[in-house]
């Protein structure tokens, strides 16, 4: 994840805080337990990138050899099969 989890909480925090100055909701509860709630969207939301990373890295294993002898550039491969997997599930990075 490339945002810390201080940097997801001082996000939500100002999200909960524009929304109420702008009347555009009524906080009924807990305060803190709604700001949890956008710090969890949050969170979920950037791992799906993550998660996203992790599956390629784990396809390009398949041309691991291919990779070491310089005959595939990893990194360009690497953003063409992100790329081509973000589309196709309609993931925006």
């Amino acid at each position: 994840m490339r945002l810390s989890k201080e940097r997801v909480r001082h996000i939500s925090e100002s999200v909960a805080a524009r929304l109420q100055q702008e009347g555009q909701l009524t906080i009924v509860g807990d305060r803190k337990a709604f700001v949890e709630q956008i710090d969890h969207a949050i969170i979920e939301e950037l791992s799906v990138e993550d998660r996203l990373n992790a599956e390629v890295r784990q396809m390009l294993k398949a041309y691991e050899q291919d990779i070491e002898r310089g005959q595939v550039d990893f990194q360009r491969m690497f953003t063409m099969v992100k790329t081509k997997l973000a589309r196709e599930r309609g993931i925006i990075l």
